[in-house]
C-alpha cells in the first residue's frame, strides 16, 4: 500500500475511534434501536471474521454492485462515498444516490479511501483489495477498517453446493445484520426469490436444452464469456438453457472466436456496457466484432440473428442480476425456444 499523507492517517484513526462501528439506532427499522446497537454482530466475509459493536456510519463502496446493495437497503445516509460506476445508477436508486459523495468515477486508490475516513468498506471482488488499489484486507484491518467482499467472489469459502444467487442473498442478509436492517434485507431476498421462481417456470416450456454463449466484453478480437462459475451459468440453468462454456471453472474466461464457434451455441447473449464507454463495450460493438470474424459469421446463431441483448451490469452479481432473468426468458421466447 502506498503511504498516504499523515493527515489522512490521522483523520482515519480519529474517525475509527469516534464513530467506527457506531450507530444512532436510526437505521434499524426493526424497532430495536439502541438495544440492537448494544449487541455485538459478527459475520464472515471471504474467510475473514468481521465484528461490529455498532452499525457503521461511514461506509465506502468500491464498485457499483456494492453501492446499489447499500442503496437497495436504504443505507445512503450511512455512506461516506462511492466509486467505480460502470453505468448509470439504477433509476429506482437515483434519488438516494444523489445524496452520496462520488469519491472517484474509477477504481478507488488507498489515498482516496483514507481521505474519506470510513469505518467500513465493501466491494464485489477481492481484486479491489490489493496493495496497488485500496490496500490488502490485512492492511486495512490493522488500521481498524473492516472490509467486506461479496460471497459470490469466494464460493469455496462459503460451503459447497450454494448457487451464486444463494451467495448473493447471503450478502444481503450479512449487510442487513451489520447495519441493523434485517427486515429490509429479508424483503429484498423475498422479492428476488419470487423473480427466480417465476423464471424457473419457463424450464417446463423450453424446447430441448438450447445452448448459449454469454459475451460480456470484447477487447480487440478477444471475447470474454461466461464460464461455469459465473452467475449467467446459473441463470441459464434456471430457465432450462445450458451455458456452452459450463466446463470452464472460471467466471469470465478469455477465449477465442474459434472456440465459441466450435461450441455451436444455439443463441448468444450479449452484454451492453455502452455507458462505460470503452471500445467494444456496447452491444453494437460486440455484434460488429462477431460479424467481422469469418468463423463467427458462418455460425447459424449469427447468420439467423439469434441474439439476446442484456445490460452488462445485470450479468454481474448485484441487486440488478435478477432483472436479467425476465429479459432472458423474453428473448428466448422471441427466438422460439419457449413454447
Amino acid at each position: 500500500m502506498r503511504h498516504p499523507a499523515r493527515l489522512g492517517i490521522a483523520a482515519l484513526a480519529l474517525t475509527l475511534t469516534a464513530v467506527g462501528c457506531s450507530s444512532d439506532g436510526e437505521g434499524s427499522e426493526d424497532g430495536t434501536g439502541d438495544k440492537a446497537a448494544a449487541h455485538r454482530t459478527t459475520v464472515t466475509s471471504c474467510g475473514r471474521t468481521l465484528a461490529f459493536d455498532k452499525a457503521p456510519e461511514r461506509a465506502v463502496a468500491l464498485d457499483q454492485s456494492s453501492t446499489e446493495v447499500l442503496l437497495a437497503l436504504g443505507l445512503q445516509d450511512r455512506m461516506a462515498g462511492t466509486s467505480n460506476l460502470k453505468t448509470k445508477i439504477a433509476p429506482e436508486y437515483a434519488k438516494a444516490y444523489d445524496q452520496v459523495k462520488v469519491l472517484s468515477p474509477k477504481i478507488l486508490t488507498s489515498e482516496q479511501l483514507r481521505a474519506a475516513t470510513p469505518d467500513f468498506t465493501l466491494g464485489g471482488f477481492t481484486d479491489y483489495f490489493t496493495k496497488d488499489r485500496v490496500g490488502t484486507r490485512e492492511e486495512l484491518a490493522r488500521l481498524g477498517l473492516p472490509s467486506f467482499v461479496s460471497a459470490v467472489d469466494c464460493p469455496k469459502q462459503n460451503g459447497t453446493g450454494k448457487t451464486p444467487f444463494e451467495l448473493l442473498f447471503k450478502d444481503y442478509a450479512d449487510v442487513g445484520r451489520i447495519f441493523g436492517v434485517e427486515k429490509r434485507a429479508a424483503e429484498l431476498v423475498r422479492q428476488q426469490r419470487a423473480t427466480l421462481a417465476e423464471a424457473a417456470k419457463t424450464k417446463e416450456k423450453v424446447r430441448g436444452e438450447p445452448s448459449v454463449v454469454w459475451v460480456y466484453s470484447v477487447y480487440g478480437d478477444t471475447p470474454y464469456v461466461a464460464g461455469g462459475t459465473a452467475i449467467p451459468s446459473e441463470m441459464s440453468r434456471i430457465v432450462g438453457a445450458k451455458n456452452a462454456f459450463d466446463d470452464i471453472d472460471e467466471d469470465w474466461p478469455q477465449v477465442t472466436w474459434e472456440e465459441v464457434a466450435k461450441r455451436e451455441p444455439d443463441f448468444l447473449v450479449i452484454g451492453d456496457l455502452s455507458e462505460r464507454g470503452k471500445p467494444g463495450d456496447s452491444a453494437a460493438d460486440k455484434l460488429r466484432a462477431i460479424r467481422a470474424n469469418p468463423v463467427m459469421a458462418k455460425l447459424p446463431a449469427v447468420r439467423e440473428k439469434r441474439v439476446v441483448e442484456i445490460p452488462g451490469t445485470e450479468m454481474d452479481p448485484s441487486v440488478r442480476t435478477s432483472k436479467a432473468l425476465p429479459r432472458l426468458v423474453a428473448g428466448m421466447r422471441d427466438l422460439g425456444y419457449v413454447r
